[in-house]
């Protein structure tokens, strides 16, 4: 009798070849990298907007960003910036995997980018417009810049690509979630080739209001660099950023067919829910270790079991609440073994780039295989009791990691989590 409940019991290897990354610390891969190293902060004052009465005026802005180095300055000024910046994240990572799209078939090649708010910045200039000027005023170019699948969509048509093409939206896990999607699809057989990662410029009046006003956000504005503060006792809540991060994934036999250099190896994906409130997560974190728990089985297919990680890019938000669950989770998840495991909190440099996040921390992880040395969790002056693992304060630390895990939790309830490896050929 078959096994249908494993109907592929040796799942296609998955790999990373190619990185692309616009963010509040550089505009590329090379870039943000050397900042997250070197422990650089790329928060600063909000400049896209006047804060007015707001208590925050202090964000991850994507700097000196020139849409025409990656399309028409025509096309560049009719799409939102979500989309454009997943489009040149997109033709970095392609041209840094040295992957030659017309010589593939374009039904094996897919798209999947996650966003939390999709191309906000044009929703709310046309209900601007709406209020000023009346309804046939509004842009012809509204609804396809406020889909949230527009930026995969628009990657579809730049590179005549007619693969699995969709978006993940799971608030702050949409990028880590856009990122298993395509692992899943590879793994499976019904592509080649993905182009994956999330997209969010969500640096608007409306958004950073609402999320202040929860008391979501820090009001750190006298020291813009030392606001994000992951897993320190003085964190006062995170600071929103914005910027693309995408990766191009591949079956690891049409990669070696290439010739094509491997950052790491996918091999595990997970997807949890809270099931508890739409912004607070579950005191136990039981959705957070469900996520790392169905990501570590999946990798157990491929050999690596629990002692085997030695890295965690933790979602590390910056929250009062975050931090503390996040660390117990993970405790829990890895028993003794969590205090043997290296782990930082990118997110003290980046700030949180919403539904980026995860697919910028996955990049990172990819580069920390690569690089052996682990970016600092900067802030940490001093750590709260409840959160008591090895987060590398302050400064970057060599090591050899060949296994990583990143997590990614958001509101809803969201939890996901992805499993990197070194690569190796069998």
């Amino acid at each position: 009798m078959s096994d249908v409940s494993n109907p592929n019991p040796t799942p296609r290897r998955v790999v990373i070849t190619g990185l692309g990354a616009i963010t509040p610390l550089g505009l590329d891969t090379a870039s943000t990298w050397e900042a997250l190293i070197a422990g650089r902060s790329g928060i600063d004052t909000i400049t896209k907007f006047a804060p007015g009465d707001l208590h925050t005026a202090i964000a991850g802005e994507v700097r000196g960003f020139d849409p025409s180095l990656y399309m028409d300055r025509k096309e560049a000024r009719r799409l939102d910036p979500a989309i454009q910046y997943a489009l040149a994240a997109t033709k970095q990572a392609i041209a840094d995997a040295g992957l030659n799209l017309a010589a593939e078939t374009p039904a094996r090649v897919g798209v999947i980018v996650g966003s939390a708010l999709g191309g906000v910045t044009s929703t709310l200039e046309g209900a601007e417009t709406v209020q000023n000027k009346g309804l046939r005023r509004v842009s012809a170019f509204l609804i396809p810049n406020m889909l949230v699948d527009s930026p995969g969509g628009k990657i579809a048509i730049e590179h005549n690509v007619h693969g699995i093409n969709h978006a993940v939206v799971s608030a702050c896990a949409s990028g880590t979630a856009a990122c298993g999607e395509a692992f899943e699809a590879l793994r499976r057989g019904d592509a080649d080739v993905m182009i994956t990662g999330g997209t969010d410029a969500t640096i608007v009046p409306e958004v950073v209001a609402g999320f202040e006003v929860m008391g979501a956000l820090s009001k750190r504005n006298d020291d813009p660099h030392a606001a994000s503060r992951p897993f320190d006792q003085g964190r006062d809540g995170f600071v929103i950023a914005e910027g693309a991060a995408i990766l191009i994934l591949e079956a690891e036999e049409h990669a070696r067919a290439r010739g094509a250099a491997i950052y790491a190896e996918v091999i595990g994906y997970g997807s949890c829910a809270d099931a508890h409130h739409m912004v607070a997560p579950h005191e136990s974190g039981r959705g957070a270790i469900g996520a790392m728990q169905m990501a570590l089985d999946k990798g157990r297919a491929y050999g690596v079991q629990l002692h085997d990680i030695d890295y965690i890019n933790a979602h590390g938000t910056s929250t009062p609440v975050n931090d503390r669950m996040e660390t117990a989770a993970i405790k829990q998840f890895l028993g003794e073994h969590a205090y043997a495991v290296t782990l930082s909190g990118t997110k003290g440099m980046t700030g949180h780039l919403l539904g980026a996040a995860g697919a910028l921390e996955a990049l990172i992880c990819a580069k920390v295989i690569q690089e052996r040395i682990i970016p600092p969790t900067i802030n940490l002056d001093d750590p709260d009791p409840a959160c008591d693992l090895n987060y590398t304060p302050h400064q970057a630390r060599p090591l050899d990691v060949k296994v990583a895990l990143s997590n990614s939790f958001g509101f809803g309830g969201h939890n996901a989590t992805l499993l990197l490896r070194r690569y190796q050929e069998a």
